[in-house]
């Protein structure tokens, strides 16, 4: 079993994005593989999950009005 790793981050902090964030078929209403997050966004987190298989972090991260996106810590960096 993989060891659990406490989060890096906390609900209610502001982050931005580490690099271009894409459909990985999550949103089945925007396209395959389309951009949903640019490089350099701003968000808020939202809530902190962890993946059960990998014992990760999971971030979810709102942007904008309406976007909420599931993210890992390498994905996201303090503003």
């Amino acid at each position: 079993m993989i060891e659990a790793r406490l989060p890096k981050y906390q609900r209610g902090q502001r982050v931005k994005a580490m690099f271009d964030l894409t459909n990985d078929g999550s949103f089945p209403d925007a396209p395959a593989e389309g951009l949903l997050v640019s490089l350099g966004d701003i968000g808020k987190i939202v809530q902190v999950r962890r993946h059960t298989e990998a014992n990760l972090p999971i971030y979810l991260v709102k942007f904008g009005e309406h976007l909420v996106v599931g993210c890992l810590e390498r994905e996201i960096g303090l503003v």
